[in-house]
């Protein structure tokens, strides 16, 4: 018999940033509404896998009679908060064919050229997929926010223009669920030190963390004000307590799954005469 502990409360309203959120009272270490300990939500996550590929795959096949919905998994978080691991270990469960991934570094010279949304909007996932930002168009009131690499007034212009964006993808049929990974300071201090520490984990460490790491204070200032100005009840935010990877992984994977449930997808019916097919099929 199970020994596993499940969900006690939907995590969904508990992750949601409401008016009124404020960043600094999350608390990096809890984890809201899953009373099991990690080998629970180490049981929890796997048996939510299948589910989550099961309704992956619904999704792909109502595509393929005209369904245009699609689902947009947003993920931003400080260095070292466990993007990866959600894209490994939540994402990694599906039929990679229903997936579309992107990785949002620092634009190329051709996407310098155009508005920061231009190449945001090229890797949108098509009808029938799970798409994945790792890193977003909230690089753009992040980053070069906190370090100055835009004008005040053009900060102000893409918050508006994010939530017109996001706006028309949830008109078109995108469900977009916005997740920030919250991490303490002093948990990211020994996620950075682990990966000094060990030779095979050299190349995930980039001096260039410990800069953006003294910007701490500012870039928690950053991000509730992204929170003010673009969580909207169209596209929420969600808010993960991130310190126990375990419970983000569970956490992302239960948004997701309400997000598929909440589409009440059926498979499509056949084009075709069934019991015609299968006397054709006996007698070949």
């Amino acid at each position: 018999m199970s020994r596993r502990k499940a969900w006690n409360t939907d995590p969904e309203p508990l992750l949601r940033v409401e008016e009124g959120f404020r960043l600094d009272r999350v608390d990096p270490d809890g984890t809201p509404g899953f009373p099991g300990r990690k080998i629970d939500g180490l049981e929890s996550l796997a048996t939510g896998a299948d589910r989550l590929a099961a309704l992956q795959e619904r999704l792909h096949a109502a595509s393929t009679a005209g369904d245009e919905r699609r689902v947009l998994l947003v993920l931003q978080a400080m260095d070292t908060a466990g993007k990866g691991g959600i894209v490994s270990h939540v994402v990694g469960a599906v039929d990679p064919n229903g997936v579309h991934y992107a990785g949002f570094g620092a634009p190329t010279a051709e996407e310098r050229e155009h508005d920061f949304l231009w190449r945001v909007e090229r890797e949108l996932p098509r009808a029938g997929q799970l798409g994945v930002f790792d890193r977003s168009h909230y690089e753009d009131v992040l980053i070069q926010k906190v370090r100055s690499m835009a004008p005040p007034e053009e900060i102000e212009r893409r918050y508006g223009a994010i939530v017109e964006f996001e706006d028309r993808l949830v008109a078109a049929g995108t469900t977009v669920v916005k997740v920030m990974l919250h991490i303490s300071k002093d948990e990211q201090r020994e996620r950075l030190g682990d990966r000094l520490d060990r030779p095979d984990k050299h190349w995930k460490f980039n001096p260039g963390d410990i800069d953006e790491r003294l910007l701490w204070d500012e870039y928690q200032e950053a991000y509730q004000t992204v929170f003010d100005r673009t969580s909207t009840a169209r596209a929420p935010w969600y808010v993960v307590p991130a310190n126990r990877k375990w419970y983000a992984r569970l956490a992302v994977q239960q948004l997701l799954l309400r997000a598929l449930e909440d589409m009440q997808l059926s498979w499509p019916a056949a084009d075709f005469d069934v019991a015609e097919q299968r006397q054709r099929l006996a007698e070949s």
